[in-house]
């Protein structure tokens, strides 16, 4: 989902120093900024534990094709049961056992009881499916302004066209105003912290992403400790996407503060490869919550094996050809005709596969995969 994946080597710096950390706590720089009452990060031991106890993770990041965004999925008058049903119906039958879905502060704010009941209902209907959801909070892509109520329509032959930051750009740097996003988060989180339909919480996604670098970091800190102040069951993650200069801080946050370890992928095999073992070098359990992007060359049939050899989770981007658009690729212009090569979704509307090869590893890799 990323606007710019720049393939810069991973600094090994942080490997060995975040390597050498304690399993029981975090360093003493980064120790200060979660709150002293605020229960503090799973140790190695238990995250591992943790991971032992699921089958191999295999998702899809999950938007109903009746949504362009966040808000049009979770509003009232746009929650969708019936098709998101269907769909992680479908998802179900070659092998999902989990979705990462985004929530949105301005939906919930709108509606807080209304919220958490369509929150639950997705979870009910989840579950119905032998799925995990992981749901994550805020987020820096695409479209910096949002409203409440009705969604844009999509714009013809552009990726993403209606999917919207949480919060929206001018909140992210008013922290005085950051209590109405902590309550948001802190309720959420408590009203599921025992949930066990819920899988992991996912604080913040591609944090600095469209040159929010500078911005992101404080927000990041805030948002692990108040989903940590709510003392969830689940374990606690933000991925890591952009590995190049300038991001030094946020990755370090992100690695030192997960409970598991997730990372974006949209290219090459090999790459993917470097990445998972660079990622495993920090002892914990290891989640790819991003990949899938036919035209840059991460591809089902060479990338899924290799995650299952590798024990890792494999949740690409997406499932459904819909409102999103995201079959087209990143800075497709308006007007584009439909790629004879989709970038992201394995399925047509009716459910039908994009292309039947892929479906079919997803069945082999699965086959023998235990159920929740």
């Amino acid at each position: 989902m990323n606007l710019r994946w720049l393939k810069a080597s991973f600094v090994l710096s942080f490997v060995v120093m975040l390597s050498a950390c304690s399993s029981h706590s975090v360093t003493p720089k980064d120790s200060a900024s979660v709150s002293d009452t605020s229960p503090q990060r799973w140790s190695r031991e238990k995250a591992n534990e943790w991971y032992a106890k699921q089958p191999w993770l295999v998702g899809v990041n999950f938007l109903p094709s009746t949504a362009i965004n966040q808000l049009e999925m979770w509003q009232e008058a746009t929650f969708d049961p019936k098709t998101i049903d269907r769909e992680l119906g479908w998802a179900s039958d070659f092998g999902v056992n989990t979705v990462r879905v985004y929530l949105h502060d301005m939906a919930w704010e709108a509606d807080p009881n209304g919220f958490l009941a369509r929150m639950d209902h997705f979870l009910e209907i989840a579950s119905s499916h032998g799925i995990k959801p992981n749901f994550v909070f805020f987020d820096d892509c695409w479209n910096p302004t949002a409203n409440i109520g009705p969604q844009p329509e999509p714009k013809s032959g552009v990726h993403n066209s209606g999917w919207v930051q949480s919060p929206v750009l001018a909140e992210k740097s008013k922290s005085e105003n950051w209590n109405r996003l902590e309550q948001y988060v802190t309720t959420v989180v408590s009203h599921f912290a025992d949930d066990s339909r819920v899988l992991y919480w996912d604080v913040y996604n591609e944090p600095g992403n469209n040159g929010l670098e500078e911005k992101s970091l404080p927000l990041l800190k805030k948002a692990f400790a108040w989903v940590r102040s709510a003392s969830p069951s689940q374990p606690v993650t933000a991925g890591i996407w952009n590995w190049s200069a300038g991001f030094e801080q946020l990755n370090a946050y992100q690695k030192a503060h997960s409970d598991i370890i997730t990372f974006h992928q949209y290219h090459e095999v090999d790459l993917m490869e470097k990445n998972i073992h660079e990622m495993q070098a920090l002892g914990r359990p290891v989640i790819c919550t991003e990949w899938m992007a036919r035209t840059n060359n991460s591809i089902v049939e060479t990338h899924l094996p290799l995650l299952k050899k590798e024990n890792v989770g494999a949740i690409n981007w997406g499932l459904v050809n819909g409102r999103s658009n995201t079959i087209f690729p990143w800075g497709s212009e308006e007007g584009s005709a439909e790629p004879a090569v989709w970038f992201h979704d394995l399925l047509h509307r009716d459910g039908t596969p994009y292309k039947t090869s892929e479906i079919e590893t997803y069945k082999k890799l699965t086959a023998d995969n235990e159920s929740f």
